[in-house]
């Protein structure tokens, strides 16, 4: 039996790395209950069609290169309808605690004096390495792994370096990447997988070594998002196809 879902309060939720089938039931409860849902730009029109018609849909995302919303009004906005005794849902791709910011924006809730729930969801440097099957630690070969923000050009990549590396929000800077890593001892050997649009009917994904996977991204036309999986995992045999998931 699911737990009721009040009104009057902000409930922070991840909303998984594309398929609608892959929220938690926390999550897909809390939507159906929505009176507000802020959400991110790359949150699926499948997810979103989980609140209810009635809903506010306020979109507060931003891509790359633009300017990051102001944390301050989003959390007025949603401060104000909780207020009036609204669900207000702020929807987050992946998991809200996992590169998303949520967190900061929770901080602003507390300051506002307004009720809040965290509703993990699955990142998608889980879920995009195994929806390629890629798996992120293998006995014999990975016993660690280290999550990586692709975004920071001047990442501290020897500190930060493990069995497994999984690198989120890089595909746009791919070259840059790729030769930090390799100038940071990197063998440019080393087995790379690229995997774009995880879990969805786009999914696709690449592999070569560390020193190629740009070019080979480029030549493959891998789109975004996606996420790059270094390490010897990433020579392991997939064993789903290149071409994507079925639904």
């Amino acid at each position: 039996m699911s737990r009721p879902v009040p009104g009057g309060r902000v409930y922070l939720v991840g909303a998984g790395p594309g398929d609608p089938e892959l929220l938690t039931l926390r999550a897909a409860a809390v939507l159906a209950a929505a009176g507000a849902v802020f959400h991110d730009r790359l949150v699926s029109g499948e997810v979103l069609g989980l609140a209810p018609a009635e809903a506010e849909l306020v979109d507060v995302g931003h891509r790359a290169g633009e300017a990051a919303p102001d944390l301050d009004l989003v959390a007025a906005e949603m401060a104000d309808r909780a207020r009036r005794g609204a669900v207000v849902v702020r929807l987050k791709g992946g998991d809200p605690f996992v590169f998303g910011r949520g967190f900061e924006e929770l901080q602003r809730l507390w300051e506002l004096g307004i009720p809040w729930e965290v509703v993990p969801g699955l990142s998608s440097a889980l879920a995009a390495p195994a929806a390629a099957g890629i798996p992120v630690t293998h006995r014999g070969a990975a016993a660690s792994v280290a999550i990586v923000a692709g975004h920071r050009r001047t990442a501290d990549w020897p500190r930060l370096r493990a069995d497994t590396t999984v690198v989120l929000m890089g595909s746009s800077c791919l070259d840059e990447l790729s030769r930090g890593m390799v100038a940071a001892g990197w063998d440019p050997s080393t087995p790379a997988a690229l995997v774009a649009a995880a879990t969805t009917p786009r999914q696709h994904q690449v592999c070569a070594p560390l020193g190629h996977i740009a070019r080979a991204a480029r030549a493959a036309a891998v789109g975004t998002p996606a996420v790059l999986v270094v390490g010897a995992v990433a020579a392991l045999p997939a064993l789903v196809p290149t071409g994507g998931v079925e639904r």
